[in-house]
């Protein structure tokens, strides 16, 4: 894991950063006192970031590992392209022992393999970067909706309420910190 600066407009609303086939992390543990970037460029450095709980939050954790299976991917292809999915199984076993008790990312992980594995192999690795950046674009929208629908849920039961206090606990999908965007 490596601590950088970005040198794109991006603030601490951005828990992960995908720029220039990289992968960038928010490092949570530093926050609010300061917002660097750790870049993870394969698993290990990947899974080290998610044990370490620099990115926290079900779905950011499970687009982290999206990402991290994507990077192992494309290297293990240009490595050995005929002869690379044992080490890539070997990956997936590393980022998925990250958070063991992590649903999204067990889910993340089994979305791209099983979207990569009908695939011919010179494809696969994009199509594990391109299904990533899926997933990824996916969660920003379902939590859009969330919020959009919890909204109109809040608006009418203080309505209803008129004027008492209304408490609200939010859990999981708690914030940009815990997703990638909304």
């Amino acid at each position: 894991m490596d601590q950088v600066s970005l040198d794109i407009p991006v603030t601490a609303d951005a828990a992960i950063v995908w720029h220039d086939d990289q992968l960038y992390l928010l490092d949570q543990r530093v926050l609010p006192g300061r917002e660097v970037f750790i870049r993870c460029t394969d698993a290990a450095s990947t899974a080290d970031a998610i044990r370490a709980m620099v990115v926290r939050g079900a779905p950011a954790i499970g687009i982290a590992a999206a990402y991290g299976v994507a990077a192992a991917a494309r290297e293990r292809y240009a490595q050995s392209p005929t002869d690379w999915r044992p080490t890539l199984a070997a990956d997936l076993h590393t980022l998925a022992g990250s958070r063991p008790t992590a649903v999204n990312l067990r889910w993340a992980l089994e979305e791209v393999v099983r979207t990569v594995v009908p695939l011919p192999e010179g494809d696969r690795a994009r199509a594990a970067w391109d299904r990533a950046a899926q997933i990824c674009d996916d969660d920003v929208e379902i939590c859009r909706r969330i919020g959009v629908h919890g909204l109109s849920e809040l608006r009418a039961f203080a309505a209803h309420k008129s004027g008492e206090r209304v408490n609200v606990l939010t859990h999981c999908n708690a914030g940009w910190l815990a997703t990638v965007d909304w």
